[in-house]
């Protein structure tokens, strides 16, 4: 039993399968010209998320000084909080939020004890403390 209509054919046991042909076979429904998507190349579009950065940035490639840490943690934090607002059941999800917090804790206790100045600017910035 073949089918072009609907994409299906049946096999000598009587069970249906998809069309075979073209990027459906391989996994690659819209896919245009039959390119993966990872094989592209990936460009970082200029986000919200990477504007609110460069505010704690100390210098133009600043990824890892705890400022940026803490700004990156807060941010996934939230969102992770919205999604167990959601998904109440979702331990694993609960368990990564609490050891997130502790890393957020332990970084601004560090900023804390070196750099007052650039503690109080992430506190106030981020709307950490009441």
């Amino acid at each position: 039993m073949q089918s072009s209509a609907f994409g299906t054919t049946a096999n000598a046991k009587g069970i249906l399968l998809k069309n075979a042909t073209g990027a459906g076979a391989a996994g690659l429904c819209g896919c245009e010209d039959g390119f993966f998507g990872y094989n592209r190349r990936f460009v970082m579009a200029e986000s919200n998320q990477t504007s609110d950065l460069k505010e704690f940035q100390l210098h133009d490639k600043d990824t890892g000084s705890a400022d940026v840490q803490v700004a990156l943690l807060t941010r996934r934090i939230e969102h992770l909080t919205e999604h167990l607002k959601i998904n109440r059941k979702d331990h694993s999800s609960r368990r990564g939020l609490l050891k997130m917090v502790a890393q957020r804790r332990s970084l601004l206790d560090y900023l804390s004890k070196t750099e007052a100045d650039r503690y109080k600017n992430v506190i106030e910035k981020l709307n950490l403390r009441k």
